[in-house]
């Protein structure tokens, strides 16, 4: 009878017992001479497959020996095929694992953000990534972090030649032979392919557009068949993942991978997105109630060099140190026509350490330090050529009183008044006698060597002065853009949510005041000045990862307050207090790679006084090594005294930026990895490593960019035929290919 108490047919019956109607009973038999030598009392099937049947040499009898679905365990204790260990190094089950199926098929290549949503599934709140799977994702303890800008696929591969750096010359290390009957390994196969049924070496006419599903398959690697100068990575992660980096394909644009990496999405309630809809303006900001306002100078938030060239200011000669960098620096200002015979001016300062005040005339808790503070706002008009020239500038003083408010005719004809947003009219400007040059000889008087100049975008308005200074306060730097550079938030929206203002009413009608924005400028340095550095941070749509952590509560406690939340820590080179790490509760600044590796080594061990870094480390650290990038000329600045100006180079792909020889970028490479392998070394068990390098090779489209932008000034003002620079298609699709190559990273990712 059936479970359904109905009779069954003699198929059925035959069916469920794994043999055909109408075949003899052999399997029976078996069964049945199974139940005879069983032990009395167990019940054996010989159809199990977890029974083994065997015959005797007379083929009578048959010896029946049921197998343990447990894996037999050794000596130690362990279990055979597991690859977790226990507190003294024996194997256990439940140690945390990365696996990736070569069944798994991405639709798309992972991005930067994807490698933070496995920070936060580890040690947060995040939910579980789609491309890996990680087994025991809980006994996952820290995270560490690394960013390698530098490192390229080409590496690994063998497109970028590696010479082995022990051997002198620069011919790369001879492959090893392979098996008779095989081919000869080539440099495609420098890094083994996942998908064995695709096509190998098909590549897609833009780098950043895939052309097959597998192009976004991790590979493996195996380590002789990479080359020695990146081999000892293979003992240390499975596969190299192609990462691609936050931008934007139809702009031609490449965001910050920094932060992509530290600044995490908030979760955000149904009723919570009903009422951001019906809000007009941006959320008012709202400190934490742990908050403790923290004084600070002014000469803390000045911009370092990195942050100028960013924001494309031209640097004053006082920033360079060596002759070299003042030469280097001249036949860019030459090239860019921002010389003295240009009209511009440098401000009398002959070295950065002439603003500094002697310490016994600044008063205790001071914000200015003892300096001149001034804020500025210029207003501009577009004159002949499509030039913006100045037309007027105002200047305020520490108290917010009015030092200079002048308006300016420029020497060309104004052909757009730009009313709507400067607020200046003919009526205005007519009786004006007021030169530029009038006003560069006011401000070389003006801003001495102890002066500050405070602005929002003051790179815009400096080059209409064509005025230099070193000791710059930005408010756009100060104040990032809820999505990370290089997008920039408006005077306007940073009043309205930091200071809970409304200014420039007039945008559209009677044009901006430039006093206001000036005054607006001041007071939003003030707030960082009286409430600390990490005072302001914006949160529209994410927040700092460390505030994210810092909710999750520590192993052994309950509850999630900011006492027992997860920590982090920012490793970098210079000064990481600023942006990113002012949410971290560890900042460890470094001038080498060295440096870097001894920082990570502190911050997950703890210093042994615990007095910056508690016994025990933190919980996460991101760092960054920068001698590869810098090494190779990957640093964000591409005004570069060839940045293009040559016509018969728009749209050279083999441009040369640096005369690195391979020899010396493999040494440099080789360096990198002993770094990588040093920190891995360090790492205590049940950690998750990550290594990206951020983007990829962005000179070329940072070349081209800078082509873009002085073939848009040149189209304004003359003809076709007497453009040096003629923006085609051929260019266009250039600059879309090699942003494609800008955006294609790396990582590696492992569990120590």
């Amino acid at each position: 009878m059936g479970r359904s108490g109905k009779k069954r047919k003699h198929a059925q019956y035959a069916r469920d017992h794994g043999r055909d109607a109408g075949t003899t009973g052999t399997s029976g038999l078996a069964s049945t001479l199974a139940h005879v030598r069983a032990p009395e009392g167990i019940a054996v099937d010989a159809t199990d497959p977890n029974v083994s049947v065997a015959n005797d040499d007379d083929g009578k009898w048959e010896t029946v020996e049921r197998r343990s679905k447990k894996p037999r365990r050794s000596n130690d204790g362990a279990s055979h095929g597991s690859h977790n260990q226990n507190k003294q190094g024996k194997k256990h089950s439940n140690y945390p694992a990365l696996s990736y199926s070569e069944l798994h098929r991405l639709q798309a290549s992972i991005k930067t953000s994807d490698l933070q949503s496995l920070v936060l599934y580890c040690l947060a709140d995040g939910s579980s990534p789609q491309w890996v799977s990680l087994r025991h994702h809980g006994q996952v303890k820290k995270a560490v972090v690394l960013m390698v800008p530098g490192l390229e696929k080409g590496m690994f591969d063998g497109d970028i030649m590696l010479p082995d750096p022990i051997c002198d010359g620069d011919v790369q290390q001879p492959r090893p032979e392979s098996p008779k009957g095989q081919e000869a390994p080539t440099k495609e196969d420098g890094v083994a392919d996942v998908a064995r049924n695709s096509k190998e070496g098909t590549q897609s006419s833009f780098p950043g557009r895939k052309s097959s599903p597998d192009d976004y398959l991790p590979k493996p690697l195996v380590a002789d068949k990479l080359p020695v100068t990146v081999r000892p990575l293979a003992d240390i992660f499975t596969h190299i993942w192609p990462v691609n980096a936050p931008g934007d394909d139809k702009y031609y644009k490449v965001y910050s991978p920094l932060h992509a990496m530290l600044t995490a999405p908030i979760p955000k309630s149904r009723e919570a997105k009903r009422e951001e809809k019906n809000r007009k303006g941006p959320k008012p900001f709202r400190e934490s109630q742990s908050w403790e306002d923290k004084r600070t100078p002014i000469t803390t938030l000045l911009a370092s060099d990195e942050e100028l060239r960013e924001n494309e200011y031209t640097l004053h000669p006082a920033c360079f140190t060596t002759e070299q960098e003042r030469d280097r620096e001249t036949d860019r200002r030459r090239s860019a026509n921002e010389t003295a015979e240009d009209g511009w001016k440098d401000t009398h300062v002959m070295k950065l350490a002439d603003g500094d005040a002697p310490g016994g005339e600044i008063p205790e808790g001071s914000m200015t330090a003892g300096r001149t503070v001034l804020a500025m706002d210029c207003e501009m008009c577009k004159t002949q050529g499509g030039n913006l020239d100045l037309t007027r500038i105002s200047i305020v003083g520490w108290d917010g009183s009015v030092v200079m408010d002048e308006l300016v005719k420029p020497e060309k004809p104004i052909i757009d008044y730009l009313t709507p947003y400067s607020g200046i009219t003919p009526t205005k400007l007519n009786p004006v006698t007021t030169t530029l040059a009038d006003i560069q000889s006011r401000l070389l008087e003006l801003l001495t060597p102890e002066t500050i100049l405070i602005g929002h975008s003051l790179n815009a308005d400096l080059s209409a002065l064509k005025i230099t200074h070193p000791f710059i306060v930005d408010t756009s730097i100060l104040y990032q853009h809820p999505r990370g550079p290089p997008l920039k938030s408006s005077l306007k929206w940073l009043a309205q949510k930091f200071l809970n203002r409304e200014i420039q009413k007039g945008h559209g009608t009677r044009g901006h005041d430039s006093i206001e924005d000036a005054i607006t400028c001041l007071d939003l340095v003030k707030m960082k000045c009286e409430k600390g550095v990490k005072w302001g941070i914006s949160e529209a749509s994410g927040e700092p990862i460390f505030k994210r952590l810092s909710r999750t509560p520590r192993t052994g406690t309950v509850t999630s307050s900011v006492l027992n939340g997860k920590t982090g820590a920012i490793v970098d080179h210079g000064n990481p207090e600023r942006n990113f790490g002012a949410a971290a509760n560890i900042c460890i600044g470094c001038t080498d790679d060295s440096g870097v590796v001894n920082a990570i080594k502190r911050t997950v061990h703890g210093d042994e006084d615990g007095k910056l870094i508690p016994g025990g480390g933190v919980d996460f650290t991101w760092a960054r090594m920068r001698e590869l990038e810098i090494l190779r000329g990957w640093t964000n600045d591409h005004r570069s005294p060839n940045a293009g100006l040559d016509p018969a180079t728009t749209s050279n792909q083999n441009a040369v930026y640096d005369d690195l020889s391979p020899t010396a970028l493999s040494s440099a490479v080789a360096q990198t990895v002993r770094h990588i392998g040093l920190i891995y070394a360090s790492l205590p068990p049940c950690t998750l490593f990550i290594v990206y390098s951020g983007t990829g090779d962005a000179r070329e489209m940072g070349r081209l960019q800078s082509l873009q932008r002085q073939f848009k000034q040149e189209y304004a003002t003359k003809k076709w035929d007497e453009l040096r620079i003629k923006w085609t298609d051929v260019e266009d699709q250039a600059l879309r290919k090699a942003c494609g190559k800008a955006r294609e990273g790396v990582g590696f990712v492992a569990v120590k």
